[in-house]
C-alpha cells in the first residue's frame, strides 16, 4: 500500500495483448490505466510512471508529446538501447530495465549450448533418428577457454556456470580491466580480433548499442581458431550475418549456436537453416515457465520504491543504453 500522505502515483501500463502479471499489486499502489498503443496519448495524460510490458513497441517515441508528466519509465526486457531515442534520452525521466530476471536462465542455455557442441548431442540426435549405432569420442569441457563479450549481469553468471564445470573463462567489456569474479581476466571488446584466436568458444552476451551492432565481423571470425565455435544469447545484430555464414562454410570457425539472429524471424530460404555447423533457436533463452511473473514481481517492487521516494533499480545510463556497472 501507498504510505499515508503520499499520493498515488498514476501509472499508465502499455500491453500487447495479454495483460501483465501482478496487475492487482499495482492497483493496490497505484491509479491504473490499461492501454494499448493506440490508447497509449491519453493514457500518459497526467500519469507519472510508464510500465512498458509490451517491451519493444515505439509507442513512447510516437506519442512522447504526451508524455510531459513522466518521472519513470521500466521497460519489461534488458536490453532497451533500441527504444531510446534524443527526446527520452535529454529528459529527466527515470528509465529502467529488466537487468538481472532472466540472467540466470540464459546463462543456463548457454551453457547447455558449450555442452551440445562438446558432446555432439546433434549427431547423437541424428544417428538415433538414422537407426546408426556409430560410437564416437568426444570432448571434455573442462580446461578449454570461453571469452564471454558482456561482462554484465548475464555475462557474470555465464562465467560463473561455465567456471563450474571447469571451463576457464575471460571476459570482453567496454574496458580492458584486472580479472573480476570468475573471469581470470577482461579485455576490450574494441579489440576483440586481437583477442578471440586464444578461446575454444565465444560468447556473445553484450547488450546492443552503437559500439556493439556488428561487432563480430569477418575480422573477428577469421581471428577464431578454427576449431572454435561462436555462441550468441545477446543480440542477433552483434554478428555480421553475411560474415558468420561465410565463416561456416570457409570452416574458417568450426560452427556456431545461435539463440539470437539477424534478421528475426530468420527467413526460410536463409543458409542458416541447412547447415549442419549450426544450431538453431527462436530467441528464447530467457523464457523459462515463471519468467513472466518474475518480471512482473520486479517490476512491483520497483514500484514500491517509487512509491516511497527511494532509489529505484536497474536505473539505465540513458547515454550508454544500458545499466552501467557499480
Amino acid at each position: 500500500m501507498t504510505p499515508a500522505g503520499v499520493q498515488r502515483p498514476i501509472v499508465a501500463v502499455l500491453y500487447r495483448e495479454d495483460l501483465p502479471p501482478r496487475v492487482d499489486e499495482i492497483e493496490e499502489l497505484a491509479e491504473v490505466r490499461l492501454t494499448k498503443a493506440e490508447g497509449l496519448a491519453a493514457a500518459m495524460n497526467g500519469a507519472d510512471v510508464l510500465y512498458q510490458w509490451h517491451s519493444f513497441s515505439p509507442a513512447l517515441r510516437e506519442n512522447w508529446a504526451a508524455a510531459s508528466t513522466l518521472k519513470w519509465v521500466h521497460v519489461s526486457a534488458a536490453g532497451v538501447s533500441q527504444l531510446l531515442f534524443d527526446d527520452l534520452i535529454a529528459s529527466d525521466v527515470a528509465y529502467t530495465n529488466s537487468r538481472g530476471v532472466l540472467s540466470r536462465a540464459i546463462a543456463e542455455f548457454a551453457l547447455g549450448f558449450v555442452l551440445d557442441i562438446a558432446k555432439d548431442s546433434q549427431g547423437s540426435l541424428k544417428l538415433q533418428q538414422g537407426r546408426r549405432w556409430r560410437h564416437r569420442v568426444t570432448r571434455k569441457v573442462q580446461g578449454q577457454r570461453a571469452l564471454v563479450v558482456g561482462t554484465g549481469s548475464i555475462g557474470q553468471e555465464i562465467a560463473e556456470l561455465f567456471t563450474a564445470v571447469g571451463l576457464r573463462v575471460s571476459g570482453a567489456g567496454r574496458n580492458s580491466r584486472p580479472g573480476d569474479g570468475c573471469f581470470e581476466e577482461i579485455h576490450s571488446s574494441q579489440h576483440l580480433a586481437l583477442v578471440v584466436r586464444d578461446f575454444d568458444y565465444v560468447v556473445l552476451a553484450a547488450p546492443l548499442t552503437d559500439d556493439t551492432k556488428g561487432l563480430v565481423d569477418k575480422d573477428v571470425l577469421s581471428a577464431m581458431k578454427p576449431t572454435a565455435h561462436l555462441i550468441n544469447v545477446g543480440r542477433g545484430e552483434l554478428v555480421r550475418t553475411e560474415a558468420l555464414v561465410d565463416a561456416l562454410r570457409s570452416g574458417s570457425i568450426a560452427g556456431a549456436a545461435l539463440d539470437v539472429v539477424h534478421p528475426e524471424p530468420l527467413p526460410a530460404e536463409h543458409p542458416l537453416w541447412i547447415m549442419d555447423n549450426v544450431i538453431l533457436t527462436p530467441h528464447m533463452s530467457g523464457d523459462t515457465q515463471d519468467y513472466l511473473d518474475d518480471l512482473g514481481k520486479l517490476f512491483v517492487e520497483n514500484l514500491k520504491r517509487f512509491s516511497r521516494g527511494e532509489p529505484l533499480q536497474n536505473v539505465v545510463d540513458k547515454s550508454l543504453g544500458f545499466v552501467s556497472a557499480p
